[in-house]
């Protein structure tokens, strides 16, 4: 298995001023690279603070697109999140992820500069190729002054670099390259977007405002180009996008969370998270939903499912044990499958960027509904398997 990792011609170039606005933020994205993990009294108390001056995700938002597919600069933290299963023609298969996060910088200056730093933006790609057993992934981390990354409605378009996602009347294009490595999709979307969680709320914990707004693009119909080693293969398959804006959400008692979502061949969808306690157990703010081939969506509370470790592997890049195989049980629906991974390292090591490892890959999903078989891919993604996150860790 060959594991690639490239960081992008930025990171040599970046001027001192900013990598000074990073290193002030330290804390609150709590990048162990940078500073010391955060208390819980110090993480209270930045909460409290990020209300003040950001927006709190409140019960009642009314989401209107194409509107809400970009920038919410009153909220402090937001990202975009793309992944999919795809084939060649050969029936060789591969997985991807380009991801677009944008960060609230506490910049208390006032400055008319075009390079004013308000916001960072930061970004991954990854490809999993299953058949070759190779896994390559890259990140960014640029700021939006000189439009060197943004998510503008004007523009109808994410961007970092020339890493984009880039809205259209059909749906979505997606293009990103690293050195011999790229992605070029055309996306339609089959279904309407799925509002997560109750009234215009995700909540991720007790309390007003620890919470996110919260949406998913379920079956998004892909065709397209994707590189890997230099290697091009025309690929069709399906794409997921989540977007998520948000100011406070994890608490200091939340270590990590397990999120998956379920693409299957009847034509149906599920995404579910569990959010992890300090000392073991799950938090009962731990989600999920279902959407029917129409479109119908079901709502899904922490009793409702239940997931289920099966096997773990323990990355040499950090030493977490992550669980690589599950089972997934939503007696409510009639759901029993297995998933599993046909490539174990699919591990994202983002000390440049976010700060916060994880793993994040394609998998497999096999079992049961109403007795009868069913099956379909996905995509799974894991935190806090080699530390515990912080307050401001809320990536996803």
């Amino acid at each position: 298995m060959i594991r690639r990792m490239k960081l992008s011609c930025w990171q040599m170039k970046f001027s001192q001023w900013t990598a000074l606005a990073i290193l002030a933020t330290a804390t609150t994205l709590g990048n162990p690279s940078l500073g010391r993990s955060a208390t819980p009294e110090e993480e209270n108390a930045r909460g409290e603070q990020n209300s003040r001056r950001y927006c709190r995700a409140l019960p009642g938002y009314r989401f209107e697109f194409p509107r809400d597919h970009f920038s919410h600069p009153c909220y402090k933290v937001e990202w975009w999140y793309f992944t999919g299963n795809l084939a060649a023609e050969s029936g060789h298969r591969f997985g991807y992820e380009l991801t677009f996060f944008r960060v609230g910088v506490d910049n208390p200056y006032p400055n008319p500069s075009r390079w004013r730093v308000d916001d960072l933006y930061l970004a991954h790609f990854a490809i999993s190729d299953l058949g070759q057993k190779k896994f390559f992934y890259a990140q960014r981390l640029n700021r939006a002054g000189i439009e060197l990354a943004g998510a503008s409605q004007d523009k109808e378009r994410i961007w970092n670099g020339d890493w984009v996602a880039e809205f259209t009347e059909q749906g979505w294009k997606l293009e990103a390259v690293e050195g011999d490595n790229r992605i070029s999709f055309e996306m339609r979307s089959l279904k309407p977007p799925v509002i997560q969680g109750q009234n215009g709320v995700s909540q991720k914990a007790a309390g007003e405002g620890n919470a996110s707004h919260y949406y998913s693009l379920t079956r998004l119909e892909t065709s397209g180009y994707l590189e890997i080693g230099g290697e091009s293969y025309p690929v069709t398959g399906l794409s997921w996008m989540d977007h998520e804006f948000a100011t406070n959400q994890l608490q200091p008692n939340q270590v990590g969370w397990d999120w998956a979502s379920l693409q299957m061949e009847d034509g149906t969808e599920w995404m579910i998270y569990q959010l992890r306690r300090r000392g073991g157990g799950r938090d009962p703010h731990s989600a999920g939903s279902f959407v029917a081939r129409d479109g119908r969506t079901v709502q899904l509370e922490e009793e409702d499912y239940q997931m289920v470790p099966l096997e773990y592997w323990k990355s040499p890049h950090t030493g977490g044990d992550y669980p690589i195989r599950w089972r997934v049980l939503v007696p409510r629906l009639g759901l029993d499958v297995e998933l599993r991974t046909e490539l174990h390292d699919q591990e994202l090591v983002t000390r440049e960027s976010t700060g916060l490892n994880y793993w994040e890959g394609s998998i497999q999903v096999q079992g049961t509904r109403n007795g009868k078989p069913v099956q379909g891919r996905g995509y799974l993604e894991m935190t806090g398997y080699d530390k515990r996150l912080v307050l401001g860790e809320t990536i996803h």
